[in-house]
């Protein structure tokens, strides 16, 4: 019986190892669990954190592409702006030139005109003074023809006394012939030289007529003649002049 005590005893102290060594065991395999459980949910944990990233990454990816694209249509808008920048500044540096030139030219007017408006006021101060010379021509032509139409009327008296002296002194016939020699004379009023040759006719007959007259008669109509052609001769000379 005491055998079968401390076999008992002995399984029981056997059965109490186990049972304590299936305790520890157990605890392990409780902590081992739990450290698999911790595991999967770190792992999980991190799936959807990798998840999560990859979904950040596939947006910061897009995002990335599209302002690359931007970038592009940044640059390339930045390109068309630049070529337009230096169109305008070379429409900009012609217009200066054009505006400049204009200037220029402005200015080569405005001294034209300038230099025109001197000479119209010149022109104008000429005309003024031709106004005035025509004026004074005008009444120096009237008095010369004044004086000439006188100094005919003269001279045809002179003509008339004379003939009367040599109807006097000649005879008709001798007078007649003398009156020929002078025909070819024309005898006029205009205001140009033949006037002078009228004059001299006037002498020619004068002289002719006056052969059988007594010397200081003649010395008399001689001196009165010279003075009617002197004073004809300027008043030709003064048409002549104007």
């Amino acid at each position: 019986m005491e055998t079968r005590s401390q076999q008992d005893e002995e399984r029981a102290n056997i059965l109490e190892v186990q049972v304590d060594e299936a305790k520890v065991i157990a605890e392990e395999a409780d902590r081992k669990y739990e450290e698999v459980k911790h595991s999967l949910s770190v792992r999980k944990v991190m799936e959807n954190r990798s998840f999560q990233d990859e979904e950040r990454a596939n947006t910061v990816e897009s995002q990335l592409k599209e302002a690359q694209m931007l970038a592009e249509e940044a640059d390339r808008k930045y390109d068309e702006v630049a070529r337009k920048l230096a169109m305008v500044e070379a429409d900009l540096e012609r217009a200066e030139e054009r505006a400049e030139a204009g200037e220029n030219k402005i200015v080569e007017l405005e001294e034209e005109l300038r230099v025109v408006g001197n000479n119209l006021k010149s022109l104008e101060v000429s005309e003024e003074k031709a106004l005035q010379r025509e004026d004074s021509y005008e009444e120096q032509i009237r008095t010369v023809s004044a004086r000439l139409k006188e100094g005919l009327t003269n001279g045809y008296s002179v003509m008339r006394l004379y003939v009367r002296v040599a109807k006097n002194k000649l005879g008709s016939s001798q007078l007649k012939v003398r009156m020929h020699d002078c025909s070819g004379v024309t005898f006029t009023t205009n205001k140009h030289i033949t006037v002078y040759v009228f004059v001299s006719a006037i002498v020619v007959i004068v002289v002719v007529c006056c052969e059988r007259q007594t010397a200081d008669e003649l010395l008399v109509e001689k001196e009165r003649v010279r003075n009617l052609t002197e004073e004809i001769e300027q008043t030709v000379q003064e048409i002549q002049g104007s």
